[in-house]
C-alpha cells in the first residue's frame, strides 16, 4: 500500500474528494496517511482529523529551502512514498522535488498551459479566465517539477463558460465537475504505478 501525503493550505475542499474516493474504495492502491498544512488555521486539518488521518502544520519558514528540508524529515517519519498538492499554497523548493521525483501531483484550476505559473492560484485563475474572454476552461493534474504548474501533464478536463457567469460560480463549477473527478482518478494511477514498481523492486 503506498503512503500518501496531502499538503493543503485552505479549506480542503479537494481533500475531502480524495477522502471521499478512499471511503468508496476507487482510492484502493493507496493510503492517505498525512496530511499537512501550511496554516494552522486551515480546515483542512479538521476534515482529515473527522477522517482519522494524521496531520501535521509545518509554518512558512525563513526560506523555501529550509523549508523543503523540513517538509522532506516530516515526510520521511511518516514514510511516505508520494505527495499530492491540494490547494497549498507554497511554491516546494527543488530539494522537496528531487527527493519525491515523479512521485508528487498536483491539480490546477485551469487548463495549462492557459492561466497558470506564478500569481495564478484560486480565485485570480477564474477571473483571468473570465476577463480574457475564453469559451472553455477546466482544471489539470500534473506532475510536479521546479517550475510552477510546469510538470508533465497527466489528466484535464474541461467545462464550458456560461454568459455573464461570476468567478466564485466558475470556480465552484470547475471543482466539482473537473478538480473533484480528476484529482482522486490520477492520485489512484500514480499509487498504483509506485506500487507496482515497489512489489517489483521487492521481488529483485
Amino acid at each position: 500500500m503506498i503512503r500518501i501525503a496531502v499538503l493543503v493550505s485552505g479549506g480542503g475542499t479537494n481533500l475531502q474528494a480524495l477522502i471521499d474516493a478512499q471511503k468508496a474504495g476507487k482510492l484502493k492502491s493507496g493510503k492517505l496517511a498525512l496530511v499537512v498544512s501550511s496554516k494552522a488555521e486551515a480546515y483542512a486539518l479538521r476534515r482529515a482529523q473527522d477522517a482519522g488521518i494524521e496531520t501535521a502544520v509545518l509554518l512558512k519558514a525563513e526560506s523555501p529551502e529550509v523549508y523543503g528540508e523540513r517538509l522532506i524529515a516530516l515526510l520521511k517519519d511518516h514514510v511516505i512514498d508520494m505527495v499530492v498538492l491540494a490547494g497549498f499554497m507554497l511554491i516546494l523548493h527543488e530539494n522537496v522535488i528531487r527527493a519525491y521525483e515523479k512521485r508528487i501531483l498536483n491539480v490546477h484550476p485551469s487548463l495549462i498551459p492557459a492561466f497558470c505559473g506564478t500569481g495564478y492560484y484560486g480565485l485570480r485563475v477564474h477571473m483571468a479566465a473570465l476577463e480574457k474572454g475564453v469559451k472553455v476552461t477546466g482544471a489539470t493534474v500534473h506532475l510536479v517539477n521546479e517550475i510552477p504548474d510546469g510538470g508533465k501533464i497527466l489528466a484535464q478536463k474541461a467545462v464550458k463558460i456560461k454568459k455573464g457567469e461570476r468567478p466564485e460560480a466558475l470556480q465552484k463549477r470547475v471543482m466539482e465537475k473537473c478538480e473533484w473527478v480528476l484529482l482522486p482518478k490520477e492520485t489512484e494511477k500514480l499509487a498504483k504505478k509506485l506500487a507496482k514498481k515497489k512489489a517489483e523492486e521487492k521481488a529483485n
